[in-house]
């Protein structure tokens, strides 16, 4: 759980959050200021920001199979591109463009840690298969990290994030289309929606930024991830989000 990763103590006039980010450090990068009135801010803001990362709160996958599931994930992933590519306003388009981030981020290092391995250990061919898709995701993780940055109102905005999602596509076709039908085919049904299990769990563990120089195998992309993910929670909670009846 995040309590383990984000230690919120309070001591002086600092609240340590990792032994990497302070409050004075996160000052410092202008994510907050020290005033009491944000530090009070900041908390109410990080408790409930929390609550999504906790095993009682997170939403599981509807589908209890892998397959179904990572289909799910992806026509979620392209409706929210979508929304952006189809939206002339600037502001929805940065709420959307954070949760496109959020979204495709952890799928990404998801996949690396719980459905590639699977993918290897189970399938004929898995091995190669993985890392061709490995591959394809460090591109995406390149293209991501450069959209994430950008504002609504450049002109890269939509040029960036249309390439991004052709790769996508031709990522998610290679995935629905071969990787995981080999995989569903070679995993029992309780395997499969174990799997689906695990996918979901580590969604809470994992960064929803891009960083493109992270590893990409277990277990050394487990331990970035768990370092690497806090500081990304505490930025995330000053991003504007869709409103929750858009969403």
């Amino acid at each position: 759980m995040f309590k383990y990763l984000i230690n919120a103590r309070r001591s002086g006039r600092t609240h340590a959050l990792t032994p990497h980010l302070s409050f004075r450090a996160a000052t410092s990068r202008n994510i907050v200021t020290t005033s009491p009135k944000q530090h009070r801010l900041f908390h109410r803001r990080l408790r409930r920001l929390l609550r999504t990362y906790t095993s009682e709160t997170v939403t599981q996958s509807p589908a209890t199979r892998i397959l179904p599931t990572i289909q799910d994930e992806h026509r979620e992933l392209r409706d929210h591109a979508h929304k952006i590519l189809n939206s002339a306003n600037p502001d929805e388009q940065t709420r959307y463009q954070a949760l496109l981030t959020w979204e495709l981020a952890r799928h990404v290092v998801s996949e690396e840690l719980v459905v590639y391995p699977a993918l290897s250990k189970h399938v004929d061919d898995g091995q190669d298969k993985a890392d061709k898709r490995r591959i394809e995701h460090q591109t995406i993780k390149e293209q991501l990290n450069a959209f994430q940055g950008l504002r609504a109102t450049d002109p890269r905005f939509a040029p960036t994030l249309e390439a991004l999602l052709d790769d996508l596509e031709y990522h998610f076709k290679q995935e629905e289309s071969s990787d995981l039908p080999a995989l569903e085919d070679a995993l029992s049904q309780a395997d499969s929606a174990a799997l689906t299990k695990s996918l979901d769990r580590t969604k809470m563990f994992v960064p929803s930024r891009s960083h493109p120089l992270a590893p990409i195998r277990p277990p050394f992309g487990t331990a970035v991830g768990l370092l690497t993910a806090p500081m990304d929670l505490v930025a995330d909670i000053f991003r504007k989000w869709p409103h929750p009846e858009k969403s």
